[in-house]
């Protein structure tokens, strides 16, 4: 992993005091980081106030890296408390998901899947007994293989955000950016052609249960007007499907990516931005200890409003029956 280290973009003092100040008075007087009206219309009203330095940060991913880490924002371990067992005995949340939330509205309009968490908007992603061996978030002792985030389906996010509450290990995220990559034409036309399907991952039973129609093959690489995109799965892309040209191209896309692969171990309170179209993400292994002290990182997915960098045909995709929540913070809606 001999890639330089993304770009860091420091929230100064003021900036992170007025991000959780925000974060502590919708809390109070939500009662809750739960999602509701009540708290969307209030986090859409907060973000036109957060000011100019704070949105500043929040611009879009600007370099080829595909990614970008926020630091600044202070974390105090002892009141955390300890690493939830898994994501559905995390509780409600707290201030700190309502941190993220804000980050997340800043930069687009949050999203979340009916069919994950129970349709929260901020996830917990930790390890959990019997999911070791798994590649999902669940996972711990076998590598994550990188994977554009929800890659199966039309409406994954444009921006994914990691952020982090606990990582005693030093336990790092990876990460790969398609334009990092030397690949060359003639790969890149195969690549760009809806040869395989992705499949839906573990973590959405539903979606893997769904039968009424077959998988649609899609495309691993896309042309946007802003440079190469990547929609890429290995773990759930059934790659013996393919003719023999594009499997070759698909492990020589697997060997660029890996040898582009940034490693990085995030801190308390850092935010880990990824553009989903433009760059792959995992995780190493790690032994992980079930004490309540274990790597601890929340998510929260976003749509770049506007943005266009996909094929015109994912428009056609039934995404295997999972169904959106998307929230608007200038309205406070949720569709």
């Amino acid at each position: 992993m001999t890639a330089a280290l993304p770009l860091a973009r420091s929230f100064d003092s003021s900036s992170a005091r007025r991000l959780h100040t925000a974060a502590r008075q919708i809390y109070a007087e939500c009662g809750t980081a739960s999602p509701s009206p009540e708290l969307f219309t209030r986090v859409g009203q907060a973000v036109e106030t957060l000011g100019d330095a704070v949105l500043e940060q929040c611009r879009p991913v600007d370099t080829a890296d595909g990614l970008f880490v926020l630091t600044g924002l202070s974390l105090d371990d002892e009141t955390l408390g300890a690493t939830p067992s898994n994501w559905a005995t995390a509780g409600e949340g707290g201030t700190q998901d309502i941190v993220l939330l804000l980050l997340s509205a800043a930069m687009g309009n949050p999203l979340a899947w009916s069919g994950q968490q129970d349709g929260r908007f901020v996830q917990n992603i930790v390890p959990a007994r019997g999911h070791e061996s798994e590649q999902t978030g669940a996972s711990s002792t076998v590598l994550l293989a990188p994977h554009t985030e929800d890659a199966f389906h039309p409406g994954r996010a444009s921006l994914l955000l990691l952020g982090c509450m606990r990582n005693h290990d030093r336990i790092a995220t990876t990460a790969a950016s398609i334009r990092r990559t030397r690949l060359d034409d003639a790969d890149i036309e195969t690549l760009s052609r809806a040869e395989v399907p992705i499949l839906p991952d573990d973590s959405y039973t539903e979606a893997q249960a769904y039968t009424r129609q077959p998988p649609p093959a899609v495309p691993t690489l896309f042309h946007a007007d802003d440079g190469l995109t990547v929609r890429f799965d290995p773990a759930y892309t059934p790659l013996e499907q393919a003719s023999a040209a594009y499997q070759d191209a698909y492990r020589r896309l697997i060997d660029e990516l890996i040898r582009v692969t940034v490693s990085l171990a995030l801190s308390p309170g850092e935010v880990l931005v990824i553009d989903n179209d433009q760059a792959v993400h995992g995780r190493v292994p790690f032994r992980p200890r079930y004490d309540g002290t274990d790597r601890w990182l929340k998510r929260a997915s976003v749509r770049v409003r506007g943005r266009r960098t996909r094929p015109p045909a994912e428009a056609d995709e039934h995404g295997y029956g999972q169904a959106v929540l998307e929230m608007d913070p200038r309205t406070g809606k949720t569709s």
